[in-house]
């Protein structure tokens, strides 16, 4: 069963060549033997049978010659295609790595941005409290006394209960009526200052981390919309304010 199937897969130029080679041996050995004779063959001078050995085999040589040449063009065709194939290959398995490698970028950027959002609900309530003692010390009774200690623990129990960003949109409301001074409100006193800066320190934090796991910027723009990002820009207003040369 091998040696038909090896059979099978030898180039045709080589069953050419070896056809041709028995057919020229063949006739050469009808001549000697019907024209010249074995005993007179032998019989020559060294000289005349390596001149006639020299002729006989020279087509056999440039036979060989030529199908050599043409079965070494055919291996290099296929040594060609097996490196084209080999390519074709490579190339496959390096766009599989880069969409490998790009889904793993997208899964630990999405694993980021939510570890960002658990984080951001967390201090989001905490600033919630920042932005309450701020309310409390410029508009408690120990401010500028316009709400009294039951509203403000009814407003206090409000932002526990869920509501992180109440105190926030109270300051927003004010800003908005222009009949209060922001600057007073926020900075007027060594505690309100404590508070103000302590939220601008640590909503600046929020907005860094925000911009490291969310390049498209979606993160960034949602705090930076809300009611403390609002807040947070304008504490930076009223700090670039207080320390222009014109305040100064």
């Amino acid at each position: 069963m091998l040696i038909p199937k090896r059979l099978s897969e030898l180039d045709w130029r080589l069953f050419l060549a070896l056809s041709l080679t028995f057919f020229w041996l063949g006739s050469g050995a009808y001549y000697l033997t019907a024209h010249i004779g074995w005993d007179e063959f032998s019989k020559q001078p060294l000289d005349t049978l390596g001149s006639f050995l020299e002729g006989a085999f020279a087509p056999l040589a440039f036979l060989w010659l030529v199908v050599g040449f043409f079965l070494q063009q055919k291996e290099l065709s296929k040594n060609n295609e097996a490196m084209h194939q080999q390519h074709i290959e490579m190339q496959k398995s390096a766009q599989h790595a880069a969409i490998q490698t790009s889904s793993i970028q997208i899964s630990v950027q999405h694993s980021q941005q939510q570890s960002f959002i658990r984080m951001y609900e967390m201090v989001r309530v905490t600033l919630g409290s920042v932005v309450g003692m701020l309310y409390i010390s410029s508009q408690g009774p120990r401010g500028v006394g316009l709400i009294d200690s039951d509203k403000m623990s009814k407003l206090w129990s409000e932002m526990v209960n869920g509501d992180a960003e109440m105190f926030s949109r109270r300051f927003l409301l004010l800003s908005a009526t222009d009949e209060e001074d922001m600057y007073d409100l926020l900075y007027g006193t060594e505690i309100r200052a404590r508070h103000s800066n302590n939220f601008v320190r640590q909503y600046a934090r929020l907005i860094d981390g925000a911009k490291k796991c969310d390049p498209e910027g979606m993160l960034t723009d949602a705090i930076c919309d809300s009611a403390h990002g609002r807040l947070y820009e304008i504490m930076l207003e009223i700090n670039d304010a207080a320390y222009s040369p014109q305040k100064s």
